[in-house]
């Protein structure tokens, strides 16, 4: 094997063109061959150290096998830097780079002429111009090829992001249509469950309910309104704990359990123990706050038996208002049960307001929001009954810090048509003060 020196550039990249030519090696191959080698050398050359050539022709890959161009270093000098090169050199080791090229099918069979490099001092020939613009011309037209190929996979791209944003579409457009549909079967169901105000001559009655989420209207919050066999309305105002399905299955079972005892015509005050008795053995993590309303349409005599839940409102026809406070636990709370019975009569004219914490906790300070409702109920009451718990409603969640279910009944006994209701300005100031719970 020939190897030949070389001490300048030029003649260097005289040699590997002429041997790129000979083996009619492609513009753009021989162009990064004679980048690659220069690159190598010109360190070499500047420090005044010559370096070495050597080709031949391998067996490899295709008929016409691959020209192997070795090059080479002084001893003295360091390891070759051949990370970064035009052309890489997958054989580098120490002193010296080899390149495995593979040779075009036309060029002769291994076994023919040896290739040969020319001596370093060859002189220049004119052709060398004329191979660097073909080795740029094959650069550029190699640069213009992946330009094309770029501007044609970022359209590709365009088009196919324009497509996933339409089908991420089509999917949101769907969900909502799901979800709308979801909802709507859930409020059909929270309708169901949620029975209109009998017709009891001699009260008025109406109710509002809000979810804490409009996407998800079910919740724990659930009222249950009947007439007794003696003409009484009994009232149940029930909260269970958490949300959702489950909590209005609890709050579903309580106003059920309530109702059938009720009925069955046992005391007021003993009804949320036998309630507990009958539950807890069918759902243990059940837990509910109950509020139990009784009143006679006839004499307007109101009872009221409480486990754990916010107390009533009573607002009297002067303005007047009360929390009716009766102190008694839950369903599912140690020791259920409502520890008396409280007793008073409504009057025409009076409001009566039973609601859930979602009223009063909206603000999370408990006593402030009593103390609004109290101003909502007084500003409202002469309203007709229907408008009433929307409006209070209303009035208590202009501020929501803290959205929970939300329920109020209202209860009124009307003034006869004949009665003389003097104007708001001419009412009595409040003579009775407000009980906070």
């Amino acid at each position: 094997m020939n190897v030949t020196r070389y001490s300048t550039v030029p003649s260097l990249r005289e040699a590997l063109r002429s041997l790129a030519r000979a083996h009619r090696l492609p513009a753009d191959v021989r162009g990064r061959l004679v980048l690659s080698v220069t690159d190598l050398a010109e360190p070499e050359l500047r420090a005044g150290r010559p370096v070495a050539l050597t080709a031949s022709r391998e067996n490899g890959p295709g008929d016409a096998g691959c020209l192997a161009v070795t090059f080479h270093v002084s001893k003295l000098a360091g390891p070759l830097a051949t990370g970064d090169l035009p052309l890489p050199a997958p054989a580098a080791s120490g002193q010296t780079a080899t390149w495995h090229i593979p040779l075009p099918t036309a060029d002769p069979p291994c076994g023919g002429p040896r290739p040969s490099l020319p001596p370093a001092n060859t002189p220049l020939l004119p052709v060398a111009s004329r191979d660097g613009d073909e080795e740029l011309r094959a650069a550029l037209a190699r640069a213009d090829s992946l330009t094309a190929e770029h501007r044609l996979l970022k359209h590709e791209l365009a088009e196919t992001n324009a497509g996933v944003v339409a089908l991420y579409v089509q999917l949101e457009e769907h969900d909502e249509r799901l979800r709308t549909a979801h909802g709507k079967v859930l409020r059909e169901l929270e309708d169901a469950l949620r029975p209109p105000p009998p017709l009891i001559p001699g009260l008025e009655l109406a109710v509002h309910y809000a979810p804490a989420d409009p996407g998800a209207p079910t919740g724990g919050d659930l009222y249950d309104w009947f007439t007794l066999p003696d003409g009484t309305l009994h009232i149940t105002i029930v909260d269970a704990v958490g949300h959702g399905v489950r909590s209005t299955r609890s709050a579903l079972n309580v106003t059920h359990a309530v109702r059938t005892l009720a009925l069955e015509g046992h005391p007021l005050q003993s009804i949320l123990t036998r309630t507990h008795g009958i539950l807890m053995p069918l759902d243990p993590a059940l837990m509910a706050t109950v509020l139990l309303a009784r009143i006679d349409p006839a004499t307007g005599e109101l009872q009221l038996a409480n486990g754990s839940h916010p107390p009533a409102l009573l607002v009297r026809r002067d303005g007047t208002a009360q929390h009716l406070e009766v102190r008694g636990r839950g369903i599912g709370f140690p020791c259920p049960g409502s520890d008396r019975v409280l007793s008073t009569r409504l009057d025409p004219g009076d409001l009566l307001l039973l609601y859930t914490d979602g009223l009063t906790e909206s603000r999370k300070d408990t006593i402030e929001g009593e103390i609004r409702l109290v101003r909502a109920a007084r500003a409202h009451r002469r309203l007709p009954l229907t408008d009433i718990p929307t409006a209070i409603a209303a009035d208590m969640h202009t501020i929501v810090l803290h959205a929970d279910d939300t329920l109020a009944v209202a209860v009124r006994i009307p003034l006869p048509p004949c009665a003389d209701e003097k104007p708001a300005a001419l009412h009595p100031r409040v003579t009775r003060p407000v009980t906070l719970g």
